[in-house]
């Protein structure tokens, strides 16, 4: 009797806190919290990413892809993450915010995965990330390295590469070095240019130097001779390329036409294979930030290791950097699983990552803490040699 009266009492708070709306808040609130791991299940770990899978930055983000998926799948040939094999599903948004934004909901909401994986694109980022915070979903590794989302700590974002404003002092600190005073800046006229231009004026001005010119163009519909003209003007001693993809060989190929031929000097993001096919012989002297170690330093246990899986996976398949900086992103992710345990969740993965410390790959590190989600600052500059391989 007693039962019967608590459990109609029981029945009739919840009506009520129904009626008053704030059951439904209470119950949104629980199912937001479990949102990201639905996608963990007794054999499986499901990630996913909108990523720029078509048009001028396409090649280069497939490169990312198919360096996590050597890792992915060499993990999942020895039996997973303790027992749980990582699915891996990409969706392409072309570099449209929106898309990619249409992409991240259907992945939590529909696909289910436990975290977004190597998402790309500055804006992209921040425009998912209301549905991150909303449904508390992990993102790792994102292809951004914008400081605005470092300068605040998100629980839910672990960073791996370096930010764009560690590229952008090294790059800056070497002109000044070298006696190199004007500088021009060359951007693509997006929140992506942008973002890297303001990160190279901030460098400049801790320099005390200020940007001789700067020039940009429109990433749909890139008018490279106009752009060269606004450069070449001012006779820059160097240009630092705020874009990537193929806009950073086509502008390079316009301003050497126009007869003007100064340093050119480029973020991370643009891709030493997109610039050698388009300039073939002609991409020697280009300077490029690197964050991730040299290929050729086969003393470094993880240039190793891609390699080898490399050659096991295509005999004659050169190394490439975009495929090694997403071999380096998967490994972190799959240290970050193994830290997390067997009883996998969005919560034992955020303090398995948290009370990691350093990771190390070498020289490269990757640092996370409860005050921290950073990843590495780990920045050095490469030139474009004769055989169109990057030299450090």
């Amino acid at each position: 009797m007693n039962f019967s009266i608590a459990r109609r009492a029981a029945v009739g708070s919840l009506s009520y806190l129904l009626r008053t709306g704030l059951g439904l808040l209470l119950l949104a609130q629980g199912a937001t919290a479990l949102a990201g791991d639905a996608g963990v299940s007794s054999t499986e770990i499901r990630i996913g990413a909108s990523v720029v899978l078509s048009g001028p930055l396409g090649a280069q983000t497939r490169e990312y892809g198919v360096g996590s998926r050597m890792v992915f799948d060499a993990v999942n040939e020895q039996g997973g993450i303790f027992g749980r094999k990582i699915v891996y599903t990409t969706l392409d948004d072309g570099f449209d915010v929106k898309r990619a934004v249409d992409n991240t909901r259907k992945l939590i909401h529909e696909d289910r995965v436990f975290m977004i994986y190597n998402n790309t694109g500055t804006a992209h980022t921040a425009a998912i990330l209301p549905l991150i915070e909303e449904s508390r979903t992990l993102v790792f590794g994102p292809v951004t390295g914008a400081s605005s989302f470092r300068s605040q700590l998100n629980r839910h974002v672990f960073h791996v590469r370096a930010s764009y404003a560690n590229e952008a002092r090294r790059i800056v600190s070497q002109l000044k070095l070298t006696g190199i005073t004007r500088i021009g800046a060359f951007y693509q006229d997006d929140i992506f240019g942008k973002t890297l231009l303001e990160e190279v004026r901030a460098a400049a001005a801790q320099e005390n130097l200020k940007l001789t010119v700067e020039a940009k163009v429109d990433p749909k519909q890139p008018d490279f001779k106009a752009a060269a003209a606004a450069m070449g003007g001012t006779v820059p001693q160097a240009v630092i390329l705020c874009t990537a993809g193929s806009t950073v060989p086509h502008f390079i190929k316009a301003m050497r036409e126009s007869g003007n031929k100064p340093g050119f000097y480029g973020f991370s993001v643009a891709s030493v294979d997109v610039i050698n096919k388009i300039l073939g012989a002609d991409a020697q002297g280009i300077v490029l930030a690197q964050i991730m170690p040299s290929l050729k330093n086969t003393s470094i246990p993880v240039v190793m290791e891609y390699q080898k899986l490399l050659a096991e996976k295509a005999v004659d398949a050169a190394p490439s950097a975009s495929q090694f900086e997403g071999f380096v992103h998967a490994k972190l992710l799959v240290e970050g699983l193994r830290r997390a345990g067997k009883n996998l969740s969005t919560e034992s993965f955020i303090k398995g990552m948290e009370s990691a410390g350093d990771i190390r790959f070498g020289r490269f590190v990757a640092a996370y803490s409860p005050q921290s989600h950073n990843g590495s600052s780990y920045v050095e500059l490469a030139i474009i040699d004769g055989n169109g391989q990057l030299r450090y």
